[in-house]
């Protein structure tokens, strides 16, 4: 399998990973089952899918502990476990976001201790704080890197002028962000300036909350307590016309003989701008059918066709 390289970091990933936020992640979702989620972690190792992104706030360190388990019998040194934090919870229950250097060291070490492993291949500040020097913030991270306690240093939901700031002095590795077909705002300022500075880029979202799947209809709608009933890709005109699109992707699967979602994580796979793609699961049906995307040989044509159908 081809393998990609974080940053300037010594990290190889497969270009297709598992986003684990259903994993442990029981403040997101209801009715979450965790042997469920460690076989999902599993199924996804077993198909090749090496890259496992997880994070603090994914049930409070509970999705780290499971990914812990699950990988007990796997060779680490073949596993890439990319966390995040920045989220400190306080003595009262209150949440504050904290870019500190104390805190992020102390997040590094609790997040080892939670995955039972000694290293983390990429450790990204999740969201960015309003008080810490960015550049302080991942000095801190490449001490760490240093000392062998991480290997990748990452940021994720930073502006531009954050991410330039976090990288003054040429340390970070990899910049995760919401990005996907249906939305590419991001792009073009950032993509250039990624390129030139040897920065990996990770989208989140990639699958825009099932949009890009081919599951919907027009003619569906969502009752008031829906979560997508206040997301403006699923209202009017603008649920019509992703549909509208979508739709138009079905006979290019069709010919892959592949769905409409492993078409779709295949362009991001193909795509040079993205080093892996995290497309998450809460069936272990799902994480089986997404590994399928490794496996599709996708033209140039079909992938220009693709990118000029959401551009």
């Amino acid at each position: 399998m081809t393998t990609i390289q974080i940053g300037k970091s010594k990290v190889q990933a497969s270009p297709l990973g598992l986003g684990t936020n259903a994993v442990g992640g029981h403040n997101l979702f209801p009715d979450l089952n965790d042997a469920t989620g460690v076989k999902i972690v599993q199924t996804a190792l077993d198909a090749g899918i090496t890259v496992l992104d997880t994070a603090f706030a994914y049930g409070l360190g509970e999705s780290e502990k499971l990914i812990g388990q699950a990988i007990k019998g796997y060779d680490r040194s073949k596993i890439i476990i990319a966390t995040k934090a920045a989220q400190h919870l306080q003595a009262d229950g209150s949440m504050t976001i904290d870019n500190s250097p104390a805190f992020l060291t102390q997040a590094v070490e609790d997040s080892l201790k939670r995955l039972q492993t000694d290293y983390l291949d990429i450790f990204y500040i999740h969201f960015p704080d309003d008080q810490t020097p960015k550049n302080e913030a991942v000095a801190a991270l490449q001490k760490l890197k240093e000392a062998g306690k991480i290997r990748a240093i990452g940021v994720s939901n930073f502006s531009l002028a954050q991410l330039k700031e976090a990288n003054q002095d040429g340390y970070v590795d990899v910049d995760e962000e919401q990005y996907s077909l249906l939305h590419q705002e991001i792009a073009t300022e950032r993509f250039a300036y990624l390129r030139e500075r040897q920065i990996s880029f990770v989208p989140f979202f990639p699958l825009a909350s099932g949009l890009l799947t081919g599951k919907y209809e027009q003619e569906m709608t969502f009752p008031e307590n829906d979560i997508r009933h206040d997301n403006p890709d699923f209202q009017g005109q603008r649920f019509q016309d992703i549909i509208a699109t979508v739709d138009q992707l079905k006979p290019l699967a069709e010919k892959y003989q592949v769905t409409v979602a492993q078409l779709v994580l295949a362009w991001y796979i193909k795509n040079p701008d993205i080093a892996v793609v995290i497309p998450g699961a809460k069936k272990i049906a799902q994480v089986a059918s997404n590994a399928k995307a490794l496996t599709v040989a996708l033209s140039d044509a079909d992938y220009q066709t693709i990118t000029e159908l959401f551009a």
